[in-house]
């Protein structure tokens, strides 16, 4: 469907996201760079995506994988330079892909200048950039706690005072309360803007309007306040796309941050259905509640149509394999990726690819804890190790939900480090990449690959995907997803048998003669029962 002037680029786009550490190394040292994503834009074009999310390329000191900026307007030396950045954004362009970069605007690095300016007394004019409280050391504020574990507080002893960190103890919390840091930001951000990138990911944004003297982190008072004057002063200037991860984010709060006249945003990263198959911590392995994930996914799909925006996700930098995790990553891989993309891409929103996801990369099963790198799996096992948890039961979580499962180097082709890098990769590659690779997936008609192409063209030509409205079909059927979309010219069935068992199916009879647009098994839209994993769309004009 081509862009009209009432609806936004942004809603008929496919973002692709890549955590530029483990995409394409150029220069053999084992860690991906900026160079190396450049090399790689005929395959994005190709697969026919609109834009790639770059995880944090900013310079940093790396204690939180770049979450920990010490400069907003220079690229780490690892992933390369500015005008390394510049000529992917420019030869972006020429592939018909926008960059879209990650920006954490909640707090800094503590080696950025501005905090070290800062720490040099209560008069320096940074000092105010950051939260801080007078106090004594050993006695904190308050008792409030870092999400990184240990007090959010952090004594420096040639102040006399504490400052604020959420995160980690270098990761010291911006004052949102200070205009000049606002004022910084916004300058930053059309910078950045004037280079050509097409949006931002803001990381924890729902966290800027923090009162720590009230134990508030997210969802603060004047979080929204903040949020209208940062899209006025910046967003509202260009033609941009920008979600904003908001881990508080509910179908109420997500209108606000998402009104279509983009006051705030144009989307949020809502996490809702993906902390379904866990207990108090992700850690603990619990099933998924498959009919209360519908019902989820349908709320969202009906509270927002017509007064916001959804953002379609199953995979990122933070959350293992889709495919390993709600799927069948052995017998019925190729069909359960298959199945679980299009579950998500029929639904309205702007979808998210995680890389390697359309080629159904499945989570790692390396043999020691010295082989991952994730600083929250190997904290984990420590404490549990300590605890007295067995090991094996240690390992079999860090295999369903560590975040490394995600980290692991993009699977290029069959050859040494599945064409990722020629040195050492920076964490080891899944060995299944000699069958799991982009060379052979292209090569093969009925690959992922080729699937999640097909996709991404249907929702290009078919406006229903845009504007049709959701309804939920069986929604107590512990087996079949399906729910239709409806606009005023047609009407789109998504169905999938969500298991690994054959579910008995019964054709709504609107849709019977209906064209199938996509199917994960050969032949049309089936009658009476639907094989394991089996997923199709059928359309019909009214």
């Amino acid at each position: 469907m081509a862009e009209t002037k009432t609806q936004p680029w942004w809603k008929n786009a496919v973002v692709y996201q890549i955590y530029p550490r483990s995409f394409q190394d150029s220069n053999g040292d084992g860690i991906g760079d900026i160079p190396g994503i450049i090399r790689r834009l005929p395959y994005l074009e190709e697969l026919g995506i609109d834009a790639v999310w770059l995880s944090p390329v900013c310079r940093s000191p790396q204690d939180d994988n770049g979450y920990d900026i010490s400069d907003y307007q220079d690229i780490d030396p690892m992933f390369g330079t500015l005008e390394d950045m510049e000529q992917l954004i420019a030869e972006a362009k020429k592939h018909h892909i926008r960059i879209i970069m990650d920006l954490v605007l909640n707090h800094t690095s503590d080696e950025h200048r501005w905090f070290l300016e800062a720490k040099k007394g209560k008069n320096n004019p940074y000092h105010d950039y950051y939260v801080w409280r007078d106090g004594e050391e050993g006695t904190y504020p308050n008792d409030m706690k870092a999400t990184f574990g240990g007090p959010a507080w952090e004594w420096v002893p040639e102040l006399g005072q504490y400052y604020f960190h959420q995160f980690s103890v270098k990761q010291p919390d911006l004052n949102w309360e200070n205009p000049k840091v606002r004022r910084e930001i916004y300058d930053m951000i059309l910078w950045w803007m004037k280079k050509g990138v097409g949006g931002f990911r803001l990381d924890v944004i729902d966290q800027i309007a923090k009162e720590p003297d009230r134990g508030i982190t997210n969802n603060g008072p004047r979080l929204h306040e903040f949020l209208r004057e940062l899209s006025r002063e910046t967003f509202q200037k260009g033609d941009l796309i920008t979600v904003g991860e908001a881990w508080g984010a509910n179908a109420e709060n997500a209108k606000l941050y998402s009104a279509p006249d983009g006051s705030e945003f144009s989307m949020v990263f809502q996490f809702e259905h993906m902390v379904m198959d866990q207990k108090e911590e992700k850690w603990d392995l619990a099933p998924l509640p498959f009919v209360k994930l519908k019902k989820d996914l349908a709320k969202w799909q009906t509270e927002l149509y017509g007064v916001g925006w959804n953002s379609l996700f199953l995979n990122n930098h933070d959350l293992p394999r889709i495919v390993s995790r709600w799927g069948d990553d052995g017998k019925y891989r190729k069909e359960s990726a298959k199945m679980l993309a299009t579950m998500l891409h029929g639904m309205q929103g702007t979808p998210y690819i995680y890389q390697g996801e359309e080629l159904g990369m499945t989570n790692v099963r390396f043999p020691d804890i010295a082989d991952y790198r994730d600083i929250e799996s190997l904290n984990m096992y420590k404490e549990r190790m300590a605890a007295g948890y067995k090991e094996e039961d240690v390992m079999e979580s860090i295999y369903a939900k560590g975040r490394d499962n995600a980290r692991t180097p993009m699977q290029w082709d069959a050859s040494k480090n599945a064409g990722f890098t020629e040195g050492t990769p920076w964490i080891g590659v899944n060995p299944n990449y000699t069958e799991i690779n982009a060379e052979a997936e292209k090569k093969d008609p009925d690959s992922v690959f080729h699937y999640y192409q097909k996709l991404i063209r249907l929702r290009k030509e078919y406006p229903v995907f845009l504007d049709g409205k959701f309804e939920l079909l069986l929604p107590e059927d512990g087996q079949i997803f399906a729910y239709t979309r409806t606009d005023e010219d047609a009407a789109l069935l998504v169905c999938v048998n969500f298991t690994g068992e054959d579910a008995s199916w019964s054709m709504p009879e609107e849709f019977r003669g209906a064209r199938t647009l996509i199917h994960n098994y050969p032949g049309e839209g089936p009658e009476g029962t639907l094989r394991p994993y089996e997923a199709f769309m059928l359309y019909k004009k009214k």
